[in-house]
């Protein structure tokens, strides 16, 4: 569940800047994938990069290719842009956290993972009272804050921020927009997000370096495998987290496609793959997407 939230969500995550990681010198032997956007005459009009949103120190993932690709790209397309601004991320957070909070957190939570709760609860050095005041969903987040391996200094979508700066950057959701997503979720749904971040976070470093390995190296069938599994089974969170915002993406796209500026849209690796990958709803849409690293 931890790396799922590293493949989708973004807002909380970034709340936790730091310093600037440094750029590994030597291009690794597997590269993540890049996929390029043609139109009806052949001509590229953009690209396709997946990210993720937090990685651990020195993992190597930039490519001359990927270098040549963003010097032609005009405008860069992210899920937040702001994510420097952790004041206002925190607000925004806040303003949606505290607005209906349910019972004691302890009680929505499953009793045989009461114990490992109140082990994340200790690590967060928080009082208690400020998690019973959370909403579900925003406890969820904030718990898998604290089971996290790796830093958000490292994702790739900041690094690109930076690599941008007095460009044009487009943002296709924003902070407010992408923890509404959580906020709009039924109870039932969001105790399920819960339970799960709860049960997977004394797994989080295996399954941090299985994301890891799994998008650095190109690797397609096990990042589907990372994104298919656990509480995306659940068809209601599936199309809320997932196929949803990829039909809203994929129609956002399209009208940035049919522009003279050519985007390189860089947004969570989970989003690239499957029947409801943005490449695939983007050749439905008469693009010729073919994958280019």
């Amino acid at each position: 569940m931890i790396a799922r939230l590293l493949l989708f969500v973004w807002a909380l995550l970034a709340l936790a800047a730091c310093q600037k990681a440094p750029t590994p010198a030597a291009e690794p032997d597997a590269l993540p994938a890049i996929w390029e956007i043609a139109g009806a005459d052949g001509e590229a009009e953009g690209w396709l990069f997946g990210t993720v949103h937090a990685l651990p120190d020195d993992v190597p993932w930039r490519s001359a290719r990927l270098e040549r690709l963003l010097a032609q790209a005009d405008t860069l397309v992210v899920e937040v842009a702001a994510l420097d601004d952790a004041d206002e991320l925190g607000r925004t957070f806040t303003a949606l956290a505290y607005d209906t909070p349910g019972p004691a957190l302890a009680e929505r939570v499953e009793p045989a993972l009461r114990p490992r709760f109140e082990e994340l609860l200790a690590q967060a050095r928080m009082r208690r009272g400020q998690f019973d005041a959370m909403e579900s969903w925003a406890a969820a987040l904030s718990l898998a804050q604290v089971a996290q391996v790796g830093s958000v200094e490292n994702g790739v979508d900041k690094a690109l921020l930076r690599d941008f700066t007095g460009y044009d950057v487009v943002e296709l959701e924003g902070a407010q927009a992408q923890l509404a997503i959580f906020d709009r979720l039924p109870e039932n749904a969001q105790r399920e997000l819960l339970n799960s971040v709860i049960e997977e976070s004394g797994d989080a470093e295996t399954q941090a370096k299985r994301l890891v390995e799994s998008w650095r190296s190109g690797d397609l069938a096990g990042i589907k495998q990372l994104t298919n599994g656990g509480m995306l089974e659940d068809g209601e969170l599936y199309e809320a987290l997932l196929a949803r915002r990829n039909r809203a993406w994929a129609d956002r796209l399209e009208k940035l496609l049919s522009a003279p500026a050519r985007p390189f849209v860089a947004v969570g690796a989970g989003h690239m793959v499957g029947p409801d990958g943005l490449p695939t709803l983007l050749e439905a849409r008469g693009y010729t997407v073919r994958r280019v690293q």
